[in-house]
């Protein structure tokens, strides 16, 4: 945040304090006022591929199998 409002600060030429002041006037000004709906999130489902662990439990069986090693 700092690094963002002394940037802001260099391109407005104005004082650390004024950003300061206007950003915290502007956020609770925000708060104040009914909370936007958010349109909810969707994630496509995707095929994995089978399964190539029967369990995951021993975890060195389950490293074995992914570099490619058959346990023994």
């Amino acid at each position: 945040m700092a690094a963002a409002l002394e940037r802001l600060r260099k391109s407005r030429d104005a004082s650390l304090k004024q950003l300061v002041n206007e950003a915290l006037r502007r956020g609770l000004e925000e708060m104040r006022g009914r909370p936007k709906r958010r349109e909810p999130l969707q994630t496509r489902s995707v095929a994995l591929g089978r399964v190539r662990v029967a369990s995951i439990d021993d975890i060195g069986e389950a490293l074995a199998i992914a570099d490619g090693e058959t346990f023994k």
